[in-house]
């Protein structure tokens, strides 16, 4: 990689990194309160950043992702807050596993997600189609599965008692909290992707 790429692909990163707090930060852009937990769309520039700029710098990303979230339930909580923050009420060691685990696998899991469907294709640009789609549902599946599954792991019985239901209920309230919000993150950060992704890889083919 000659010197003038790997400036090129440190400024992308520093945007990137720069979009994402400011998405973080920005009321109703980046993180969504709905009460019950926080919808977020912050994990598209990650996983776009994963696709154009490889797994080491897509996990910076999602590190950067996860920081915003740890300071954002922080101090702008939401009933599930604790699940992302060990210095909000009900929170331990493990709210920091929630927090950047699942984040950082976001800036990772794209790059492989659309290196193999486009070896598969043979590189063919129409590939670009299917996988960069492709990257951006298999982002937000990662990040939405990991958070609520280890929410349900880490803390049933803290979210029981947050949702004043039984333990045994737990894993039918987060199931259905994958739906509500893991389906339209799902769909938004395939037709993101695919817009943004695609305008990037011929900005940075010329």
């Amino acid at each position: 990689m000659n010197t003038s790429v790997k400036t090129r692909n440190l400024v992308m990163t520093a945007v990137i990194a720069a979009i994402i707090i400011l998405m973080a930060f920005v009321p109703y852009v980046g993180y969504i309160n709905l009460v019950v937990i926080k919808a977020t769309i912050i994990h598209v520039p990650v996983i776009i950043g994963s696709v154009l700029l490889g797994p080491k710098k897509g996990a910076f990303l999602g590190f950067i992702f996860g920081a915003t979230s740890l300071v954002n339930n922080t101090f702008n909580p939401s009933l599930l807050s604790f699940a992302f923050s060990p210095f909000y009420s009900g929170g331990n060691l493990w709210s920091l596993v929630i927090c950047f685990v699942p984040r950082i696998l976001v800036g990772v899991v794209p790059y492989f997600v659309h290196r193999g469907i486009m070896k598969l294709a043979k590189e063919k640009k129409g590939a670009q189609y299917i996988a960069l789609p492709a990257a951006g549902v298999a982002g937000a599946v990662v990040n939405t599965l990991l958070v609520m599954n280890l929410i349900y792991f880490c803390f049933s019985r803290t979210f029981a008692a947050a949702k004043n239901i039984a333990v045994s209920a737990v894993y039918d309230v987060i199931l259905g909290i994958i739906a509500a919000n893991g389906i339209p993150e799902a769909i938004a950060a395939a037709l993101l992707t695919l817009a943004v992704g695609r305008a990037l890889l011929k900005f940075m083919a010329r």
